[in-house]
């Protein structure tokens, strides 16, 4: 069993200081970069060479006309549209002079919750727009957090009766223990899950509603390895309960919250249309993975790290890289593509899973070094991917108008609706 690592408390002097002291698993070094043009351009790569998407395979056009009314004032894309084979791709800066955006939910209006990891603070993006672009805005700032090592305000989940109960549900680090909470915004966080074991680093952290209707929450094992594979221990786990925090109906355990367990730390999931559960998670020094989460599957932390020996007692990954290019946190789903924001890779992976959940050819790599470190991709409710950059982390090299949000439109036009 791994020591458990001491959380080092960083400096936090104002909203834009970069925070540098602190004590982080070395999971590589400063990136390399070129001018900041350059940077703002867009390159696609597909295992080293152009990114094709076959004609048929994958039907990005342009998003259906936002049910909630006009589309927003977006500004104008970073880059032109790119023409790549069968497939084009537009990448919009939708915010910038953020720190360490973590966590991204959107609202039934078409704007969209942003949680920053370090400041503590929630941000509104949208939907009111000016002529510089979406209004960005502070709702809450949240004085419990502890913004230390990888801690601090993590996910952010809207809930599906929002207009009803005005209702987010929040997961973040507390001096004592990492958590989850529902908020009011404006009002004081209410814990609902707490007693998530807490470290420097591997604090997991995700939040999402699932298909289902239940409130899924991704866990790390706290750099104490063998929590993963204990059922009494909420550390290294996917939990899974009701909008109060209790276990789910239908949860493996009764009066249990784990759905499943032996993760190392998840940071992202999503679900297909099918109903199916995605997830990445990190490794430790040989391989990052991506799961197919099933009801009770043990996914083999700390005994297995990657593709196992076949001896059926745990999940194997459907997808597995070497930490250098992947180190993946957020996910989200395209249709039937897999998309994973990774953070020592500097890139998404694009992976296309079958209607059985399995993987269809090789995955394609998309935006490879040019935005530095890539935190959350998410679907917004407009057909459009948004993606954060996570170069204030004490990891990266902060450029100017990091950290930031993108905005990405797959489609035959590449404009969607910028």
């Amino acid at each position: 069993m791994s020591a458990h690592l001491p959380r080092h408390h960083r400096d936090l002097r104002t909203d834009r200081d970069l925070r540098t002291d602190r004590d982080l698993r070395n999971h590589g070094g400063p990136r390399q970069h070129g001018s900041l043009g350059r940077r703002r351009g867009l390159r696609l790569t597909a295992l080293g060479t152009a990114l094709l998407l076959a004609a048929g395979a994958c039907s990005f056009g342009e998003p259906d006309p936002d049910p909630a009314g006009r589309p927003p004032n977006l500004p104008t894309p970073s880059a032109g549209a790119s023409q790549s084979g069968a497939a084009e791709v537009t990448v919009t800066e939708i915010a910038t002079g953020l720190q360490v955006p973590w966590g991204v939910a959107f609202l039934p209006d078409g704007g969209a919750l942003v949680t920053e990891r370090d400041t503590a603070r929630i941000l509104q993006v949208g939907p009111e727009s000016d002529a510089d672009g979406l209004r960005v805005r502070t709702v809450a700032t949240l004085d419990e957090v502890d913004a230390a090592g990888e801690g601090g305000l993590m996910g952010i989940a809207v809930s599906p009766g929002y207009e009803r109960d005005q209702t987010v549900y929040i997961y973040y680090s507390t001096e004592r223990d990492n958590r989850i909470a529902r908020l009011r915004l404006g009002g004081e966080p209410e814990p609902i899950v707490t007693g998530i074991p807490l470290s420097g680093i591997h604090n997991g952290g995700r939040l999402g509603f699932g298909p289902d209707g239940f409130l899924y929450a991704s866990t790390g094992d706290a750099s104490e390895r063998g929590l993963a594979q204990d059922p009494a221990s909420l550390g290294g786990k996917i939990l899974r309960m009701t909008g109060a925090g209790k276990p789910a109906k239908g949860n493996p355990t009764a009066g249990s919250l784990v759905w499943s367990l032996g993760h190392r730390n998840v940071q992202g999931f999503a679900w297909d249309a099918d109903g199916r559960m995605y997830a990445t998670e990190f490794g430790q020094n040989t391989w990052d993975e991506v799961n197919l989460i099933k009801r009770g599957g043990n996914y083999g932390w700390p005994q297995v790290e990657g593709i196992g020996s076949g001896g059926g007692e745990f999940v194997d990954p459907i997808v597995q890289w070497g930490t250098s290019e992947a180190s993946c946190s957020g996910a989200a789903m395209l249709e039937r593509h897999f998309l994973a924001a990774c953070l020592r890779g500097e890139r998404i992976w694009m992976v296309e899973t079958t209607a059985q959940g399995g993987v269809l050819g090789q995955p394609q790599e998309l935006l490879t070094g040019e935005y530095g470190r890539l935190r959350t991709v998410v679907a917004a409710p407009d057909g459009s991917i948004w993606l954060t950059t996570s170069n204030h982390d004490g990891r990266g090299t902060p450029q100017p108008g990091d950290d930031r949000i993108l905005r990405l439109v797959f489609g035959d036009s590449g404009t969607g609706r910028s």
